[in-house]
């Protein structure tokens, strides 16, 4: 057990993992050495970020904090914390259940643990982050919260009502992160197009994202988790105009017919969506749009779901995930609807999706086999350079493997790479000089 040593590990998505970033640089800045995501812990003080957002994130974290308690118990931990989303939800009734923990702290209240250790915030690091990515690329959390009440959703009942960041600050932490040597950055937000519309009713998410493209040193942006009701097209305009934003947008939209549309209440209808998705492809040439669907929803009939298997053949997604609904407390669906759709039902509609997804994405990595594509270096990984293209976000997407014999390269650096080879989810290619 290593005195001062603090393991922290992440649970669910990028957002929680800024949370992390900014707890981890205030502690580092009382004295702590900070260490993420161990797979062997040997600090005194654990902190677990969780994830509530669905079943089985859930149940990952508390088996995550179970794990844990059971290393305090048996000595090997001092202390135990648990914060995010999870304990923002859950707080009391996981008090009760995990006494081992020391204290639980939600999605806000976080930074209470500097003082309960005896620590003081230091105002120097406010907004600064132990980055946890490799160095060159970082998530931007541009805001937090959720104006929407999809039927299905957790997230406004743990986060809170959507609330943006001012746009001065969100441009100096980008500044920031340039100076040290970050080159690509990842924009989240629950529901990034919605951003600045709680300031003043109107949407700035293209005012701010052309600004973070003027910055020097900002060599890509990639956007994440827009929603298509109120899509507002100027950012279209804006992604065309710079050549440092990818030409790749996130855009859940979780289904395609209106009955299902309607019952989720997305506020968009399957004419509506389909029209947006043209208007996107022909403002920026070339995009590359990742979804995310949703089968089984309370009520979903073999119509609906063929409709969405249709509409998956025909819209040809470069990018697609999919999951089964799951029936979530508090939420609009779980106390006005029934969960009608049996679990092997759901099953068997989540593979048949992916299959159809799954070929689709053969034919359109296959296209990319002869091209020379702008490819970032992400790591080492045994024989070969593991990098990405423009349309690829870490994580999440198909990555592209240069054999490391022939040449060395340096991680973090761009190369233009020659596609040689493609497969399901991955491509092979040559660094090339052009």
């Amino acid at each position: 057990m290593k005195k001062n040593q603090i393991d922290f590990i992440t649970m669910g998505c990028s957002k929680n993992l800024v949370d992390s970033e900014l707890l981890m640089r205030q502690f580092e800045a009382n004295g702590y050495r900070c260490v993420h995501d161990a797979k062997h812990p040997e600090g005194e003080i654990a902190v677990i970020n969780t994830c509530g957002f669905i079943e089985d994130a859930k149940e990952e974290s508390i088996n995550t904090i179970l794990e844990f308690a059971k290393a305090k118990t048996e000595g090997r931990l001092n202390k135990l914390y648990v914060m995010g989303c999870l304990s923002q939800r859950y707080g009391k009734e996981l008090e009760k259940e995990i006494p081992e923990v020391d204290k639980f702290y939600g999605k806000f209240n976080y930074k209470q643990l500097l003082a309960d250790l005896g620590k003081a915030e230091v105002a120097a690091c406010n907004g600064k982050r132990h980055l946890t990515t490799p160095h060159h690329y970082a998530y931007l959390k541009i805001a937090e919260g959720c104006d929407r009440h999809c039927a299905y959703c957790a997230i406004p009942l743990i986060t809170g009502r959507h609330h943006s960041r001012p746009k001065e600050e969100i441009l100096q932490e980008v500044r920031d992160l340039v100076s040290q040597g970050v080159k690509e950055f990842q924009v989240i937000e629950q529901e990034l197009t919605y951003y600045g519309v709680d300031l003043d009713g109107k949407h700035h998410i293209a005012d701010l994202i052309e600004s973070i493209a003027n910055i020097k040193g900002v060599e890509w942006i990639r956007l994440h988790y827009a929603y298509p009701n109120q899509f507002p097209l100027e950012l279209l305009d804006v992604m065309n105009r710079h050549d440092n934003i990818c030409k790749y947008l996130d855009i859940a939209l979780q289904h395609i017919s209106d009955h299902m549309l309607k019952a989720m209440l997305r506020n968009v209808t399957r004419e509506e969506t389909i029209a947006l998705l043209k208007e996107i492809r022909r403002r920026v040439p070339g995009i590359a749009v990742r979804t995310t669907l949703m089968v089984g929803f309370p009520g979903e009939t073999e119509e609906d779901f063929n409709e969405l298997v249709d509409f998956v053949k025909e819209a040809r997604f470069e990018r697609m995930g999919a999951f089964a609904y799951s029936e979530e407390e508090g939420t609009y669906s779980q106390l006005h609807y029934k969960d009608d759709v049996p679990p092997e039902t759901k099953q068997l509609r989540l593979d048949k999706l992916m299959r159809v997804q799954q070929r689709i994405s053969e034919e359109l990595e296959a296209e990319k086999v002869g091209k020379v594509m702008k490819t970032i270096i992400d790591r080492k990984e045994g024989d070969y350079y593991v990098g990405r293209t423009e349309f690829c976000s870490p994580e999440v997407d198909p990555e592209v493997l240069i054999p490391a014999e022939k040449r060395r390269l340096r991680v973090g650096c761009f190369y233009n790479v020659k596609i040689t080879g493609s497969e399901e989810f991955d491509l092979y290619g040559e660094v090339v000089d052009k």
